[in-house]
């Protein structure tokens, strides 16, 4: 399926026809690195990072989560290295003036005009600069944060006094971060704007490999666990030259894309280094205080960074599917119930019999008191169960005259399209069984 170079193609037409995904300020003529989600991939978007936080927060003892400002002070960034250092390498076509990354550049040629003669490489700063207040001078400077991991560490000590947590512990972050990037580019892949899920773990330096291989396992079984076939999904471990100066170790979940082997989420042993910089910096004690023997030291951290778009963009992609049926192709997206964004959608075999619409309209009501459900009557019921298997939804229950005899309702599978019939009064108990 992967291996296709049409499905990116496909995937991107039914994102936008569906409803999952749209580019940014389109009437405008669009923004270059930046998109919206639709109604069906807010919910999509939204489940992918509930799932997250109930896997990583909610179903551990050993984790809290915060939501940091996006704006932080300045030395945060200087602290960080981010300031002298979040740097690419950027060239400039003599040609037609684009502005590449010289590692995007196939074949030693421009993608927009052909031309193979560049500028010299000069360092490009990726972080969004922004004033605050009413001065634009160099006092008001600061940055849209580029990554959500240093509201974790200034606030490792409020963390600590606050919740008396004992190490190891972690702290959990979903957020929006934002880099200036210099080639955005395949879909929501590589944004200007984005949505990061991460986590720093701080543990005692002798834990710290132990630690950083667990979370390892943890986060590639996540992705399976929700879907991702196994065979599209790889470790990398980041070799010698490729580690920051202060890491460990440094391992990647890579998805095979249409576009190729590409990252989801980095998962570091990054040693004490974070919280050093910042006590460096602010001349604040950042050490933990072991409550049993007062032993005072900068604990070590595990970081699995992922990318909440690309991972959503994943599993949208690991979802298509194209199967024939007799003389026609059926598009279905088969998402994990608990990530797909409609789960039932309830169809009227009749829209002008009263009491088909009746009964219709009101299973919808009790299905949705904690169930994510549609009700569509704008179609025939083939063409009803093409347009919800384009979406994912995980059951189609129909409403049909002999429905109003026997209080029985056709409920049919997306992946199997088996039909079955199910009485009213037990269907709301059948489908939380099935989605379970």
């Amino acid at each position: 399926m992967t291996t296709n170079p049409d499905v990116m193609d496909k995937v991107v037409s039914l994102c936008k026809r569906r409803g999952f995904i749209f580019q940014s300020s389109e009437i405008y003529g669009g923004l270059n690195g930046a998109w919206d989600y639709g109604p069906l991939g807010a919910e999509l978007k939204r489940n992918v990072k509930n799932a997250w936080w109930q896997s990583v927060v909610h179903y551990r003892d050993d984790m809290v989560g915060l939501d940091c400002s996006i704006l932080m002070h300045p030395k945060t960034w200087e602290a960080s290295g981010h300031v002298a250092n979040f740097v690419d390498q950027l060239v400039e076509c003599k040609k037609c003036n684009k502005r590449l990354r010289p590692d995007h550049i196939e074949k030693g040629k421009c993608p927009g005009c052909g031309n193979n003669t560049f500028s010299d490489p000069r360092a490009f700063n990726l972080m969004l600069k922004t004033f605050l207040g009413a001065m634009e001078d160099s006092s008001s400077v600061t940055y849209l944060r580029p990554e959500t991991a240093q509201g974790i560490f200034v606030n490792f000590p409020n963390v600590v006094d606050s919740t008396h947590r004992k190490l190891p512990f972690g702290v959990a972050q979903i957020g929006k971060s934002f880099r200036n990037e210099i080639t955005p580019g395949n879909f929501t892949f590589r944004t200007r704007e984005f949505e990061q899920m991460e986590i720093e773990y701080f543990c005692r330096p002798e834990m710290a490999e132990e630690k950083y291989r667990e979370w390892i396992d943890a986060r590639f079984s996540w992705y399976v666990d929700l879907g991702i076939r196994k065979e599209n999904l790889r470790l990398r471990e980041h070799a010698k030259d490729e580690l920051a100066h202060y890491a460990a170790g440094c391992s990647d979940v890579e998805y095979l894309f249409p576009f190729g082997w590409s990252e989801l989420e980095g998962i570091a042993n990054r040693g004490a280094y974070d919280l050093t910089q910042h006590a460096t910096h602010s001349g604040k004690d950042l050490q933990y205080q072991d409550p049993i023997t007062n032993e005072k030291f900068y604990p070590h951290v595990i970081e699995p960074s992922g990318g909440c778009d690309r991972g959503t963009l994943a599993f949208l992609v690991d979802a298509y599917h194209e199967e024939q049926v007799k003389d026609t192709t059926r598009v279905v997206m088969k998402f994990h119930p608990k990530i797909a964004p409609i789960k039932v959608a309830v169809l009227p075999l009749l829209k002008k019999n009263d009491g088909i619409v009746a009964l219709a309209k009101n299973i919808k009501r009790e299905l949705q008191k904690d169930i994510v459900c549609v009700y569509d009557d704008t179609a025939a019921i083939g063409k009803l169960y093409r347009r919800q298997d384009e979406v994912g939804t995980f059951f189609c229950v129909t409403v049909d005259v002999q429905s109003l005899e026997d209080q029985q309702v056709t409920v049919r599978h997306r992946d199997t399209m088996i039909q079955e019939r199910v009485s009213v009064d037990r269907l709301h108990q059948y489908i939380k069984d099935h989605l379970s």
